[in-house]
């Protein structure tokens, strides 16, 4: 059964709640925390995209392309489309030689609101390049070209890139490739569903990778993991958690659609998956933020962040007080 993790208060009455599941590991593999059910089987949705892009960093991807730091970083990205993310793929796309049709994502408008205002008020369209997601197509799709694998139905579950994806997450989660329930995500790719302890496994691979066996695979999770903190914006973008989050160099962080966020901590070697049921993300930072408390972490200013983008007080538009926000969840 899932838990309450947050409520929201308004004028001292209960106006909503937040359930889910939370699972923290440590190093050893053993749960050290949970709340509800650690082994609740969900999809990782984006947050899979770090895991995705090793195949093209373990081959060598910043090698064989002249990319900019930030664009490799934005291979991992589910980038709100502002204009510092734009240019960095329009790049993307000329180093690669590839145009927006090759993309197997839809055309859509950005997720950042000032970047959809200024392009609807100029009557432009929508682009796949828009789509959150278009920073992983390309990076996969360089490392298909580079490899010599087809361009065509990269996004399909039998093409070599997929089968090499779902193997590497098998590998970092330790679950079974042939367990991994398999859907379709929202830009087309192959979603995978995997117990939350495994995707907490895998998190504390990525922020320990000396935990790693395989020594291409730790090699390529350092690079990865080091460009998402040293360009942190290019994961997400402005006010976004997994920015905010990346910003400490103590941390890897990547969320997914409809509620699972992860994490692992470098120096405490744990790691935490989580999953808000009702699928929403805004309550996210309250529960990232209860948790390192919980846990005694020592950077502050990374919790204060946390609650400034989801502060305990609620307000209405005029800044008026109505009500709160609470984290009421122990580990």
């Amino acid at each position: 059964m899932s838990e309450i993790l947050v409520e929201e208060l308004r004028g001292g009455l209960l106006e909503c709640q937040y359930a889910g599941h939370i699972c923290g590991v440590d190093e050893s593999g053993s749960v050290r925390y949970k709340v509800g059910n650690a082994h609740h089987m969900t999809y990782l949705r984006s947050a899979a995209k770090p895991i995705q892009a090793i195949p093209s960093f373990r081959y060598g991807i910043a090698q064989r392309y002249p990319f900019t730091e930030k664009e490799l970083a934005i291979m991992t990205a589910s980038h709100r489309s502002e204009p510092f993310h734009v240019t960095a793929l329009e790049s993307m796309m000329d180093k690669i030689g590839l145009s927006e049709e090759h993309l197997a994502c839809h055309a859509t408008y950005p997720l950042n609101t000032a970047a959809l205002n200024e392009l609807v008020t100029q009557g432009k369209p929508e682009r796949r390049l828009y789509h959150n997601c278009s920073g992983k197509h390309l990076g996969i799709l360089a490392y298909c070209k580079s490899r010599g694998f087809s361009l065509s139905g990269y996004d399909d579950p039998k093409h070599p890139v997929q089968q090499e994806i779902v193997q590497t997450l098998a590998m970092l989660s330790e679950y079974p490739a042939e367990n991994i329930h398999i859907g379709v995500d929202g830009c087309g790719f192959p979603v995978f569903a995997i117990p939350l302890y495994h995707l907490a496994l895998a998190y504390l691979k990525l922020g320990c990778p000396d935990l790693i066996g395989d020594k291409a695979t730790r090699v390529a999770v350092e690079e990865i993991t080091a460009l998402m903190n040293r360009n942190f914006e290019m994961v997400a973008g402005t006010d976004m958690i997994c920015s905010t989050l990346l910003s400490d160099d103590n941390i890897v962080a990547k969320g997914g659609a409809k509620g699972v966020y992860c994490f692992g901590l470098r120096k405490e070697r744990l790691a935490f998956a989580l999953k808000v049921m009702d699928g929403s993300e805004d309550k996210w930072p309250m529960i990232v933020a209860a948790i390192l408390e919980q846990i005694g972490y020592d950077r502050k200013q990374t919790i204060d962040e946390l609650y400034r983008l989801c502060p305990k007080i609620l307000t209405n538009g005029s800044g008026t007080i109505v009500g709160e926000n609470r984290a009421v969840f122990q580990l």
